[in-house]
């Protein structure tokens, strides 16, 4: 949807899946897309070298998240939460809902 804004499907990737979960890592990220990994990280170096997101370490894993000093921030944010609203519903929802921690054992579904 902006492949042609962006120049990239990799990047535009990267922005939907940071904006709609807030963070995200290179093998977090191929992994939802079922795409490969070298792309993913090459965008989110690309994009962190241009001040776009910021990484923190967490043991092994650099996790990216929007650089809040960027002075579009905001507008870029809503610009792709703009964007995820369009997506087909079901693509949406696998997005924006998203487990990390377990469920409990016995816990009824």
């Amino acid at each position: 949807m902006l492949e042609s804004l962006f120049n990239s499907v990799s990047k535009e990737k990267v922005l939907l899946y940071i904006a709609a979960r807030e963070e995200g890592y290179a093998r977090e990220i191929a992994k939802y897309y079922e795409t490969e990994l070298s792309p993913i990280q090459n965008q989110l170096n690309k994009l962190e070298s241009g001040g776009i997101l910021v990484s923190k370490s967490v043991g092994k894993t650099k996790v990216f998240s929007f650089n809040l000093r960027n002075p579009f921030y905001n507008e870029l944010v809503n610009l792709l939460k703009k964007a995820i609203e369009f997506l087909p519903e079901k693509e949406k929802n696998d997005l924006i809902i998203y487990r990390k921690r377990p469920r409990r054992a016995g816990k009824p579904l």
